[in-house]
């Protein structure tokens, strides 16, 4: 089966900013100790990914579901502040959430500014 090579460095820079929010999330205690460097590092890789990835046929795909993430991201880190005090699993997942948030949040400005200019294009 021959793949498509047109996404393929926005699929990797995904892939990483993924994996690398994932492993921040369980080995950091607090995001109160995070460096710059590292949300600095996600937010650069959340602009590749919204310019490299996304072409006009899945971008509203993208859009759904990475508005869907950044609305959970937002809306579930609040309740979580109190209970991950007490449980290390749950200030896991809010600092993944949160990391996650911070690639997406990018991604999902550079894809919707994309599609709006594609839309008003006659």
């Amino acid at each position: 089966m021959v793949k498509s090579r047109e996404n393929l460095i926005g699929a990797y820079a995904f892939l990483f900013g993924v994996v690398l929010a994932i492993i921040f999330g369980v080995f950091n205690n607090s995001l109160e100790q995070a460096g710059g460097i590292f949300y600095s590092a996600l937010v650069v890789i959340g602009l590749v990914v919204g310019f490299a990835n996304i072409n006009d046929k899945n971008s509203q795909t993208f859009l759904f579901a990475s508005i869907s993430l950044v609305i959970v991201g937002a809306l579930g880190d609040d309740p979580l502040i109190f209970i991950a005090k007490n449980n290390y699993v749950v200030g896991v997942l809010r600092n993944v959430l949160v990391s996650l948030l911070v690639m997406f949040v990018p991604a999902t400005i550079i894809v919707a500014l994309k599609t709006v200019f594609a839309m008003a294009k006659i």
